[in-house]
């Protein structure tokens, strides 16, 4: 194993890895450390929906950017990854939804992103399946999902094929230029970049991200069943309440004819076992959807979290008063979908290149600031919150 590298990076999630592939496409000698299986993490509880999400202008810009980034990547041969061209449908309940997905429609066509208003009738007509009655909803056909552990694996794999590094192991602290690993080695790089989700903060306990443990539930084969990826039009708000377990409705069908439920949201909390009474709530909700669930066999539930920043926006760059460490972590349920922006915004920034979006709402600078503000800064950060 090398002692030494130009870039190490901490995490092999699907962050992790497409962060490698970029900087190793830029010809840098990269090591990426990882204590468990690649794509393990959050990455094997996500639903890899690839999504364009709008809850404010950087995240609108930034899960757009990606998601164009992942169109070039599976352009070639879309079937390594899982990749379906399924679209997304935002379901309204009411006629107050409606109103809201009109004006959802105008925001995404002021900024070219292809959609169509569905009335009652049409939304039947696409998902027979949903419940009468619902108002309609918002079709945005080019979303898409990808089976994110595989996707991660494939990223890495590329990653390693230009001269990258896996390390097998678990990073017990950080030095300065390097990190001490629990092999009792210590590996060196001028770059070190922390891309291991919401365990950031076992390594920089300054880093203003907290766990959201979610649930999801895989059911049998029923191709057909769904058609497109169905959310409810509360999802949004749901994601980002700032305190409180939240439930939202959210169905992916799956090339293999399964269906993937979620989802549910329990900020701070870090247990791994399943929740059984979250388990009920989140299907609860999706039966207030698709009333015919209920007939329907799951045969897998489990967890994941996800690492929440407190405006909802990834931390994407160097860490201000820490030389030499970078950060891409902070992504909540988008790390997926921006996985891809992120490397590309994080190589631009390493490696003085011109990005191609604005950089400074993702800076790791809006939370932490001079070496000894940091805690403070994460300790308002949490009060805000709360």
């Amino acid at each position: 194993m090398r002692r030494t590298f130009d870039v190490l990076i901490v995490g092999a999630g699907i962050v992790g890895a497409a962060c490698a592939l970029e900087l190793a496409s830029a010809g840098l000698s990269v090591g990426v450390i990882e204590c468990d299986t690649v794509g393990s993490g959050a990455t094997a509880a996500g639903m890899g929906h690839l999504v364009v999400m709008d809850d404010s202008e950087a995240q609108l810009q930034l899960t757009r950017y990606s998601q164009t980034l992942w169109e070039e990547l599976v352009r070639p041969d879309p079937r390594p990854h899982e990749y379906t061209r399924c679209g997304t449908i935002w379901v309204a309940e009411d006629a107050s939804e409606m109103q809201a997905v009109h004006k959802k429609y105008e925001l995404y066509r002021t900024h070219g992103i292809p959609c169509e208003v569905l009335d009652e009738r049409q939304l039947a007509e696409l998902e027979p399946n949903v419940r009468p009655g619902l108002a309609g909803g918002l079709l945005v056909p080019e979303d898409s999902a990808v089976y994110p552990p595989r996707s991660a694996a494939l990223l890495l794999q590329r990653a390693l094929d230009l001269g990258a590094e896996l390390i097998h192991a678990r990073v017990l602290k950080l030095l300065p230029q390097g990190v001490y690993l629990n092999t009792s080695i210590s590996v060196f790089a001028e770059r070190l970049v922390i891309a291991n989700g919401a365990r950031v903060i076992e390594l920089l306990p300054e880093v203003p991200v907290e766990p959201k443990k979610g649930h999801l539930v895989i059911t049998d084969r029923y191709p057909g069943y769904v058609r497109h990826q169905l959310v409810e039009f509360g999802y949004i708000k749901n994601a980002h309440a700032t305190h409180g377990d939240s439930v939202s409705f959210n169905v992916q069908p799956r090339p293999t004819g399964q269906l993937l439920i979620g989802s549910s949201r329990q900020p701070g909390v870090a247990t791994r076992e399943v929740e059984h009474a979250m388990v009920s709530r989140m299907l609860e909700q999706a039966l207030r959807y698709l009333p015919g669930l209920g007939e329907l066999h799951c045969v897998r539930t489990w967890v994941g979290f996800r690492a929440a920043s407190p405006d909802g926006l990834p931390l994407i760059g160097p860490h201000p008063s820490r030389p030499g460490v970078w950060l891409a972590t902070g992504h909540e349920g988008l790390g997926v979908t921006t996985s891809l922006a992120t490397a590309r915004l994080l190589a631009a920034q390493l490696l003085q290149r011109e990005p191609e979006i604005p950089v400074e709402p993702y800076l790791p600078s809006r939370f932490l600031q001079e070496r000894g503000h940091g805690a403070s800064n994460r300790e308002r950060a949490r009060r805000e919150r709360a």
